[in-house]
């Protein structure tokens, strides 16, 4: 198995998924040789609690990974010890694992501790002083990382804002990006070489790309690829955050979107597409090897990320507590030997889904994946009964921020204990501009989904339900105060 991941990813930047601009031909070709999931989502729209649940197959209310140690505000930073995941299950089922490239799984337990080979790649973004990569650069004879050209704007103490994109003084040979790739085809050849030697086995290799996170840090040659004047501007861009929750105004000026000028935005867009086009002529060189060694027919091949960018979509960079689709829809291709090449899948999958799909292409059963359903059915073309929506969940990251998301084909509500709930109809309002949530006319469609979450919760145990009990109108059939103390009282009476 060779699992392909990229961070921070959104989906209109592929060809496979309709951009008319961005080359992407490795990953356009994986697509048209497996299965494109149309309707990939994440769990939560934020890398560690994202990543933990691929690792776990379970919900971040489930493994309590619920936040980016960078910015931890008081929640766990690991793993709880005896969590099931999938990673030593492989490893004792006999798999070589191979991990390069982000980790950012934990603080006290690294990859390895997992069984994933490789250098321990941590946090957030490249380690360009990671000894490994020097050694690398040294050894090639190629430059260290300078930069210049910072895109950033303005905070609002009057601070320079986070960097947002950067030109990078290094030939694309030296580039992280490279180098991880590089590094996957050595680990790709020694686990086909033991195992041509008979005493190898089986293989999960990951090559999780810490882009096309920002900031965009790119040699000329990708930071100029593509012309600022193809791009077309989001047309959330005009957001006015006119009855959306306060917290989504903050995070624009955190990001200082309105302190930068308008061909700012265009070029970041360009240099982002830059980017995924670079990490796509990486993949495209791990797929070569993969074929070179003879191991296509047997090789199942996954990509995903795990989550997506704003881009200057409602007036935003990075991600956050805003639930829009720019950042919890994601790119989602399998190919699997054997079966039908070039679907297009509509149901609604999730980033967690790929964790059931790797156990039972291991011939194990998934049920330990308790927030996960093999992709495979899919893959293969049968049509199983599935769910019609996807629940997604946040728990915060400068600081605590918990909401609920039910997303169906044509509606999303999300709750926000704290301020206004949203809902949005995807089929008038794609772009997600006009909170219809008080909107009578969408009443009987808001009931049904309040009620519809309000179970979903319920039955999966995500104590959230305990907020919507008394504040909306849901049904229930349980002491919603949960004082048992008074019913004693009452029947003693």
């Amino acid at each position: 198995m060779l699992f392909l991941m990229t961070d921070q990813h959104r989906v209109d930047t592929l060809g496979a998924y309709g951009n008319p601009h961005v080359r992407t031909p490795n990953l356009d070709r994986l697509a048209a040789q497996g299965t494109r999931f149309d309707s990939c989502y994440t769990p939560t729209a934020i890398c560690t609690p994202a990543r933990a649940s691929l690792l776990t197959g379970a919900a971040p209310f489930r493994h309590k990974l619920l936040a980016n140690y960078e910015r931890n505000v008081g929640y766990l930073e690991d793993l709880a010890d005896g969590q099931f995941t999938f990673a030593e299950h492989l490893r004792g089922e006999g798999y070589n694992l191979g991990l390069l490239g982000k980790w950012h799984g934990g603080v006290r337990r690294t990859a390895a501790d997992y069984g994933f080979q490789g250098p321990d790649l941590a946090g957030w973004h490249n380690p360009v002083d990671h000894p490994d990569y020097l050694a690398y650069l040294k050894q090639n004879g190629l430059p260290e990382y300078a930069i210049s050209d910072r895109m950033r704007g303005t905070t609002p103490n009057g601070s320079p804002g986070n960097l947002l994109a950067a030109r990078l003084h290094q030939p694309v040979e030296a580039t992280f990006e490279y180098y991880l790739a590089t590094r996957t085809i050595e680990m790709l050849h020694r686990f086909a070489a033991d195992e041509q030697a008979g005493k190898g086995a089986p293989f999960f290799l990951a090559t999780h790309f810490f882009g096309p996170h920002l900031p965009y840090i790119l040699p000329d040659a990708y930071f100029d690829l593509y012309d600022p004047s193809l791009v077309e501007l989001p047309a959330s861009i005009g957001e006015t955050f006119a009855g959306k929750p306060p917290v989504q105004s903050n995070y624009s000026k955190l990001w200082a979107f309105d302190t930068m000028p308008i061909e700012d935005s265009r070029k970041l867009i360009a240099v982002y597409w830059g980017y995924v086009t670079l990490i796509d002529e990486q993949i495209g060189r791990i797929l070569d090897a993969v074929r070179e060694l003879g191991l296509d027919e047997r090789t199942a091949v996954c990509f995903t990320a795990d989550h997506g960018e704003f881009t200057g979509a409602h007036r935003l960079h990075d991600k956050g507590p805003a639930m829009y689709e720019d950042i919890y829809r994601i790119p989602g291709l399998l190919r699997v030997p054997g079966a039908v090449p070039g679907q297009v899948r509509e149901e609604f999958v999730s980033l967690t889904d790929y964790t059931a799909t790797i156990l039972e292409l291991a011939g194990s059963d998934p049920a330990p994946a308790v927030d996960s359903r093999s992709l495979l059915p899919l893959a293969r073309g049968e049509r199983p009964a599935w769910d019609d929506h996807h629940l997604a969940e946040y728990h915060g990251h400068h600081f605590p921020y918990p909401q609920r998301m039910l997303r169906t084909r044509r509606y999303k509500l999300v709750v926000n204990p704290e301020s206004h709930n949203e809902l949005y109809d995807l089929q008038t309002d794609p772009h997600e501009l006009l909170n219809r949530y008080d909107h009578p006319e969408l009443r009987d469609v808001r009931t049904e989904l309040m009620h519809r979450l309000y179970r979903l919760l319920r039955d999966r145990g995500d104590n959230f339900f305990h907020w919507m009990t008394p504040m909306y109108d849901v049904p229930t059939d349980h002491d919603t105060t949960l004082s048992s103390f008074e019913k004693e009282k009452t029947e003693k009476a």
